[in-house]
């Protein structure tokens, strides 16, 4: 017995390791693409910011502003967000990520003075049945309240700041002008 191994494995002959694989040739080098191009700013307004991006080879125009105050503290909830939004063709769509799953058929109403706007839910997001009428309440006002059923039943207010929405709304129509 060698070096302590049985004689059956003395005998065998050790395999020999196989050959490394012949080097591939790189590819052929691509010119490169150009990366999407992600949102631009267009501008900082008090507590709007305004940008653009580019959709289907379009320039879509937003603004946007975070809730200052969500209450209640919703566990794992995600930020809570609205957006008036300025396509070529469709003008005024204004969003609110929710930061949670709407119940089907959920109703959410926006208090601005003495204003109150309806507006609709999908999934993650409510949108405003008259944008037209929202923006025209968000020029005027001062803080925009919004009221919706949160999860598990529990009422849900966010309060988000109009300050600054007057100049971003205007820079976002600059931007993209109605077709």
């Amino acid at each position: 017995m060698l070096l302590g191994l049985p004689a059956a494995a003395q005998m065998t002959k050790p395999t020999p390791a196989p050959a490394p694989a012949p080097a591939a040739k790189p590819p052929p080098a691509k010119p490169p693409t150009a990366a999407p191009a992600g949102p631009k700013q267009i501008g900082k307004f008090e507590d709007w910011t305004a940008a653009t991006h580019q959709e289907s080879g379009a320039t879509v125009c937003y603004a946007f502003t975070r809730a200052q105050n969500p209450a209640p503290a919703v566990a794992g909830r995600g930020p809570v967000i609205i957006t008036i939004t300025q396509r070529p063709t469709l003008r005024d769509a204004v969003a609110m990520e929710a930061g949670f799953a709407y119940a089907d058929k959920a109703m959410v109403s926006v208090q601005v003075d003495q204003t109150t706007l309806d507006f609709y839910t999908d999934k993650r997001n409510a949108f405003a049945r008259d944008g037209k009428a929202v923006a025209a309440a968000f020029a005027k006002g001062a803080k925009a309240v919004a009221k919706s059923p949160g999860p598990k039943g529990v009422a849900v207010q966010d309060t988000f700041s109009l300050k600054g929405f007057s100049d971003a709304y205007k820079a976002i129509n600059k931007a993209c002008p109605p077709k």
